[in-house]
């Protein structure tokens, strides 16, 4: 039994049954790697800009066949999510992006649209269309928030300020579409208290839903030559299990957790290896959590 809101539990709360998610390659690019803001994007951002499980160079029609196929096999699902991972799938011409969009949505077993995407490529133009989307399907966008604490995002080069992160999505709540932050634990310089206080912001941003990852380091990422030179410390398997357990009790109820463990390319991993287990990280997280929901109920 899950003791969070689960994205499953979202599906068959709002479809009655389990959904897939396809994860896309747009053919996009980032203002934080194509030298309009910077060239080297966020510092733990691998060489596919975090989408190395989708199958890009193919059409996204061929992408959508491709993935449907092994989903169908595995999860035996008829309805599905199309998520547009790689890079910032909202930065590009407005038009372009309404035909893209519009693409996938002609596809009957596709129910939800996913963009990831960042805080400073949602134009007014952009915006709209993201309001018209949302008004014909289940639609989120997905944005890698990962801290609130300022020197964080400076060491990390997202790009923009937290304030400026939480100036649009005020924006994105009064035009109600709804958001998903991601949130990183064990990012270099913060401690418990730091990475709990960015559960707390989410929790009173309106947000829709949560990814919490772990920091994990590619060797295809700015972070791993870091590493390299800083040796800074990783968070142990027990740690960020802990970590995880403490903030799923903070969040709030109707806040859907998409993720709570990291996903790196096992080929390129070089840190924390437990991540590469991705099962046993989520067997413990929910071991601990069956331990702290057994202690309250004692209480």
């Amino acid at each position: 039994m899950e003791r969070y809101y689960s994205l499953n539990q979202y599906f068959k709360n709002k479809y009655g049954e389990k959904v897939g998610k396809l994860s896309l390659d747009g053919g996009f690019s980032c203002p934080n790697r194509d030298g309009t803001l910077s060239t080297a994007g966020c510092i733990f951002c691998s060489e596919k800009g975090s989408g190395d499980f989708t199958n890009s160079g193919l059409s996204i029609r061929d992408q959508i066949e491709r993935q449907k196929k092994v989903a169908k096999n595995k999860w035996k699902v008829s309805k599905f999510v199309a998520y547009f991972q790689a890079f910032t799938n909202t930065y590009g011409p407005v038009d372009i992006l309404r035909k893209i969009y519009y693409q996938v949505l002609d596809d009957p077993e596709i129910v939800g649209l996913a963009i990831a995407t960042r805080a400073d490529c949602l134009s007014d133009e952009i915006l709209d269309l993201l309001e018209e989307l949302s008004k014909l399907t289940d639609l989120w966008i997905e944005i890698g928030m990962q801290s609130v604490k300022e020197e964080t995002i400076d060491y990390i080069n997202r790009g923009y300020s937290h304030k400026y992160l939480d100036q649009k999505l005020k924006i994105l709540r009064k035009r109600k579409i709804k958001f998903l932050l991601h949130v990183i634990f064990g990012l270099p310089g913060e401690d418990e208290k730091d990475m709990l206080v960015s559960i707390n912001y989410l929790n009173e941003s309106g947000a829709f839903g949560i990814k919490i990852h772990s920091l994990y380091i590619q060797n295809d990422s700015v972070l791993y030559k870091k590493y390299l030179e800083d040796d800074f410390t990783i968070l142990t398997k027990d740690q960020y299990t802990d970590l995880v357990v403490q903030a799923l009790g903070l969040l709030n109820d109707d806040i859907v957790v998409h993720r709570i463990t990291g996903d790196g390319d096992k080929n390129k991993l070089v840190a924390p290896l437990w991540s590469a287990d991705k099962l046993s990280v989520i067997g413990e997280i929910n071991r601990k959590l069956k331990i702290v929901n057994t202690k309250k109920e004692r209480e």
